[in-house]
């Protein structure tokens, strides 16, 4: 027998591994059997665990050579492509999103923050630069380039871009609009604030081309659906004219 044939044929061998491993747990069917290397496979067994559905009990076995009986390598617990796993695992620094801070949560920037930059090498925005010049003060930290162009593709893809669904179906754009208040700085090409208390974006970053039914020009027609004709005849009253022959 050839060192393939016995290593594809010593599934009880590895049956009875997986099941030591596995303790009170039984072991399912055996599902399948691939090649390692020219002195190893591993055999799959489905695992009956509870709360493990689609993962599968993994046991390589191993040949040394001529006069050494097949051995067992490893037994561990695999997930197939249906196996519920953990989601891939987050840093903590990393897992706080959008709307997560509470009242008295602090959060403070990620070491060496690339949207950062210290403001002794300028922001590379001249509104923010004029301002630090004219009182002699500028911020500790100001926002780079990199800063800005994330900030304005995350406002342009919001629900408030110009591709939502609101914009996509109002009358006008936000540019035109006189409750639009265009921002300071290199974002007033594109994004401004919602001044109009009854639309959905009120006190929200929206971009030039959003728009909705609260626009500033909207005209509602209000004449009747029913046309009024100018001369109307009451028929209630009817005068009779006699004839005088």
């Amino acid at each position: 027998m050839t060192a393939t044939e016995m290593l594809l044929d010593a599934v009880d061998l590895a049956r009875a591994a997986a099941e030591e491993e596995a303790g009170v747990e039984s072991v399912g069917a055996h599902v399948g059997v691939h090649g390692e290397d020219e002195y190893s496979v591993t055999h799959l067994f489905e695992a009956e665990h509870a709360g493990y559905r689609g993962w599968s009990w993994a046991v390589t076995v191993a040949y040394a050579g001529e006069g050494s009986p097949v051995s067992i390598s490893e037994v561990v617990l695999l997930p197939g492509q249906d196996a519920l796993v953990a989601p891939e695992w987050v840093p903590w620094s990393e897992r706080v999103r959008a709307g997560d801070l509470g009242v008295g949560d602090l959060m403070p920037p990620r070491e060496n923050d690339p949207r950062l930059v210290e403001a002794y090498v300028q922001s590379d925005d001249p509104a923010i630069e004029e301002v630090a010049l004219e009182i002699g003060l500028g911020r500790t930290r100001v926002l780079s380039r990199e800063g800005r162009l994330e900030a304005a593709d995350r406002w342009e893809t919001s629900d408030f871009g110009p591709r939502s669904e609101m914009a996509r179906s109002a009358p006008a754009h936000c540019g035109t609009c006189g409750f639009y208040t265009r921002v300071a700085g290199a974002f007033g090409a594109a994004f401004g604030v919602c001044a109009n208390e009854i639309a959905p974006a009120d006190g929200h970053v929206v971009h030039v081309e959003y728009g909705c039914g609260a626009h500033s020009q909207v005209e509602v027609d209000i004449s009747p659906m029913v046309p009024v004709a100018d001369l109307v005849y009451d028929d209630a009253q009817l005068d009779v004219l006699e004839d005088s022959e």
